[in-house]
């Protein structure tokens, strides 16, 4: 019974996407930019702490993708003041998507941050070592682990940034690979069919220069030494197959 059940699932599945925390930075710039097959429930219809809740609404919806956009972010420091939340939401909520996307072989693709990088020597490539520097990095690397055990997935780490900047001041002594969120949407329409892991921002530069470069007013700063133990200062990735498989 059951195994028809999830034939019948997959049978009306038709390129329905769900897109978890779709009221979020990104979530909200990628509402504006898809079609009538993008679902974006609210926490009374998804409740990623709730698995009973996912797999109820994964059979009112039937996708055939979830975009897993949920969880904790900025600022940083909540991750350090709250780390109940960012256990919860980051590695639960998210080993909760996994579970419920492999019960209905739904796939999945997770967002997860350049910051797993060491953030010591830049150009990281997707096979590098992975060691966070604060505990936002590492609830995120939390989230991954669960991800890799599904096998129908795609995990991007992402640097990127909402239009217009929303810092006053910028580190010219902190490289990224900072991508303004509209932008990057151009090309996770061309890689969102892909799986495994990739990296994602647009060219590697200082925060102060990618501000300036955008014809932004900010105010020059500098990491100090003692804040490396938890801003990565050089987090930059190598975008190569991101860039063959815009090609």
């Amino acid at each position: 019974m059951l195994k028809w059940g999830v034939n019948l699932f997959l049978m009306l599945n038709k390129n329905k996407i769900i897109v978890t925390g779709g009221s979020g930075r990104f979530g909200s710039v990628l509402r504006k930019n898809v079609k009538k097959n993008y679902f974006f429930p609210k926490k009374n219809e998804l409740n990623i702490l709730n698995l009973k809740s996912i797999i109820r609404y994964f059979k009112k919806i039937k996708p055939k993708t979830v975009i897993h956009l949920a969880g904790l972010s900025r600022p940083m420091s909540l991750h350090e003041k709250k780390i109940n939340e960012s256990i919860s939401l980051n590695i639960i909520g998210t080993s909760n998507i996994v579970i419920a996307c492999a019960r209905f072989k739904v796939k999945l693709i997770y967002f997860s941050t350049s910051y797993v990088y060491p953030g010591t020597k830049g150009n990281y490539k997707e096979t590098d070592p992975l060691l966070p520097t604060n505990n936002y990095a590492w609830s995120k690397l939390g989230g991954e682990s669960a991800v890799h055990l599904y096998k129908n997935s795609l995990i991007l780490r992402v640097s990127m940034t909402e239009r217009p900047f929303v810092h006053k001041s910028a580190y010219a002594n902190m490289i990224t690979n900072f991508i303004f969120h509209d932008d990057f949407i151009k090309m996770f329409k061309k890689i969102m069919h892909k799986k495994g892991v990739i990296n994602i921002g647009g060219k590697s530069n200082s925060v102060y220069n990618f501000a300036k470069a955008n014809k932004l007013k900010v105010k020059k700063i500098y990491l100090k030494k003692s804040q490396f133990s938890k801003m990565p200062k050089n987090c930059s990735m190598s975008l190569n197959k991101l860039n063959k498989l815009l090609k």
